[in-house]
């Protein structure tokens, strides 16, 4: 927790200009925010405080699909979802592209193809992985099967070692609704998505630069959406593959 604190009192004082933040499980810290006059959404997750899950199926084997389905069905068993976001490119069936391990099995395996077409093949493309202690990005070649939990691959990698994806241009043209995930360490991931089109290169600087991240990861684009309460955004719908779904720790 006190991480938490720490990264949420940085933002407070470096643009932040809507933040919340409590002690409370279902309270985590979440900002709207300003970054080279572009607005984001941010909410902020240590594992040690909250439990970080992926979800592609149901217990029927039905996709899940939209974050709102996630939500019902959660409701449902009597759980709780605090935030939810699209967790990676998929296919024309909503399988997911590349890797995909849930409760510590590998349902897709890891695509390791140099080329092909769209952002996923934007090499290098990488690996958002979560452990029963920590987090892990990083890049397809350098990603190694251990113990994860939970893992998807998608690409391009916004930040690789602190250094920005090569391929970005600093005033492109090119702008989308992004959304992503970067590592403050370990232990502390953050997911931001934009609130109006932007280009890859302030998408990788705002992790780079204002939350401080190393690794980062770029989730989707345009149809990207996000479930996050704390700062009144209550997106349900999405035609997704995997989800990522935050909930109370048990």
């Amino acid at each position: 927790m006190k991480k938490l604190i720490q990264f949420c009192l940085l933002i407070f004082f470096f643009g932040g200009f809507s933040i919340a933040h409590s002690e409370q499980e279902d309270r985590p810290a979440c900002a709207r925010l300003e970054f080279r006059g572009q607005e984001f959404d941010m909410v902020a997750f240590d594992l040690n405080d909250y439990s970080v899950r992926m979800f592609w199926k149901d217990s029927d084997g039905d996709i899940y699909g939209s974050l709102g389905n996630l939500k019902a069905q959660l409701s449902k068993e009597g759980k709780k979802l605090i935030f939810a976001t699209n967790g990676g490119m998929y296919l024309t069936d909503q399988s997911p592209q590349g890797l995909y391990i849930e409760n510590g099995h590998v349902l897709k395996s890891l695509d390791t193809a140099q080329k092909g077409y769209g952002n996923f093949y934007m090499a290098p493309n990488g690996v958002f992985s979560i452990g029963k202690k920590t987090f892990g990005i990083s890049t397809t070649n350098d990603f190694q099967l251990r113990d994860q939990v939970y893992a998807t691959q998608s690409g391009p990698m916004l930040l690789v070692d602190g250094k920005i994806h090569p391929a970005f241009r600093q005033g492109s043209k090119n702008r989308y609704i992004r959304s992503g995930v970067g590592l403050v360490n370990d232990e502390l991931a953050v997911f931001a998505i934009s609130r109006a089109p932007c280009n890859f290169y302030d998408f990788a600087s705002l992790f780079k630069e204002f939350f401080g991240c190393k690794d980062a990861l770029y989730l989707d684009g345009a149809i990207s959406k996000a479930y996050a309460p704390c700062i009144e955004r209550y997106d349900g719908g999405g035609n997704f593959g995997v989800i990522i779904g935050v909930l109370p720790r048990d």
